[in-house]
């Protein structure tokens, strides 16, 4: 009876310790912490998901959560290479942001051979839930169908019908011109040329010269972030719009935006999943980010990181487990998602969050009332109508 007593007591001492000392689950924020992301995404994602595990309250099934944060360095090796490890060896449950499409690919390779949680905000290529979809992911914010579906075709409608594209020469930059066209093609416009640029480029001008030439109503740039600035800024030096051609910027995020400043950006219209002076909720969680982060106003990649966290966390309670990204997402398919984010919200089978997406223009210097005061939104566009259908869909976890 002591020997037995000796094992019961040693028992409970082992149970309790290992309940002492259990690993927490993790978030790993893989973001862009040095490079031309980072005002997108960047440090404003780590605060965003750390937003959203507080709000939860902290513990997930019983457990701790943490948020920790990786620099991919916009590198598809380094950013599979930290996904791996994350997953292996600290604990890590889901896979959080990751701009830069390319990146973005690398990593859902990885965490579709885990079986883990990638909540994707920033990557927007549509070929992440087309033919490499993945039953663990969620593309969350935005991608290139719904950017080109709802600029491309709001600007072909009003009467701009020739466009030329300066694309980035990378995945992303690919998916939004090759979905722009589409969009321009359906609503009765035509692509007359187009040219390709190295990430990162300082010297747009021979790009911009041939656009210019070409005589297209519309000069569409399918690139980002600094890119995007440094594009507009010489198409300005150039006299682009005096000249008369519209300028598209087919994916622009507030920071760019306020990078350029509005002298330069005043009237551009573009598509964006999120606008922090919407409502009452959208003010409401935006100041609170805004008093973490010096004042700065989020971009809707923070929004979608907030959101996606939140709504994962909640999706993995219901579930019962978090190691397992498709049951997680396998739940999530069967809870309601609405927040001040998402508006009219679902998650399909492909992994594509299907929510309200909105055209808006920047205003004039001389309308805005405040720094962050920089969009007027011109109209709602439906997720059914933003997003592109399943019917002809690549991706083969769609029943056909």
């Amino acid at each position: 009876m002591k020997n037995l007593k000796t094992i019961i007591l040693s028992s409970v001492f082992t149970l309790t310790a290992a309940a002492a000392f259990a690993e927490p689950y993790r978030i790993g924020v893989l973001t862009d912490m040095s490079g031309m992301n980072y005002d997108l995404s960047g440090q404003g994602s780590v605060v965003a998901a750390q937003m959203a595990v507080e709000d939860f309250g902290g513990k997930l099934l019983g457990e701790g959560i943490e948020v920790i944060v990786g620099d991919h360095q916009n590198k598809p090796d380094i950013g599979s290479t930290l996904a791996r490890t994350w997953i292996d060896e600290q604990n890590v449950v889901a896979v959080v942001d990751v701009p830069t499409s390319s990146v973005a690919m690398a990593v859902q390779e990885i965490t579709r051979q885990k079986d883990t949680a990638f909540l994707i905000s920033t990557a927007g290529s549509s070929a992440l839930t087309a033919e490499a979809c993945s039953a663990s992911t969620a593309q969350w914010t935005w991608d290139t169908y719904a950017l080109a579906n709802g600029t491309g075709r709001a600007l072909t409608q009003g009467g701009a019908k020739k466009w030329y594209f300066i694309t980035v020469d990378y995945t992303f930059g690919h998916a939004l011109e090759a979905d722009t066209t589409q969009a321009v093609t359906a609503a009765g416009g035509e692509v007359i040329g187009s040219v390709r640029h190295p990430r990162e480029t300082t010297d747009f001008s021979s790009y911009i010269l041939q656009a210019q030439a070409s005589g297209a109503d519309v000069i569409a740039l399918a690139n980002s972030s600094g890119d995007t600035m440094t594009a507009l800024k010489q198409m300005q030096e150039f006299g682009i719009t005096e000249a008369g051609q519209k300028v598209a910027g087919m994916l622009l995020f507030l920071t760019d935006v306020q990078g350029v400043g509005l002298d330069i950006a005043q009237d551009l219209t573009l598509t964006t999943a999120f606008y922090w002076d919407m409502d009452d909720a959208t003010r409401e969680w935006s100041a609170r980010y805004s008093e973490r982060m010096g004042g700065k106003k989020p971009t809707m990649v923070h929004a979608g990181v907030y959101s996606s966290v939140m709504n994962y966390l909640k999706a993995a309670e219901a579930a019962g487990q978090a190691k397992s990204g498709s049951k997680v997402m396998e739940a999530m398919r069967g809870m309601d998602i609405n927040d001040f984010f998402n508006r009219n919200a679902y998650l399909r089978e492909d992994g594509r969050v299907v929510h309200d997406m909105f055209l808006v223009r920047v205003k004039k210097p001389s309308e805005s009332t405040s720094e962050g005061d920089l969009y007027e939104v011109l109209a709602t566009i439906p997720g059914k109508e933003a997003f592109a259908s399943l019917e002809n869909s690549t991706c083969p976890l769609v029943k056909k």
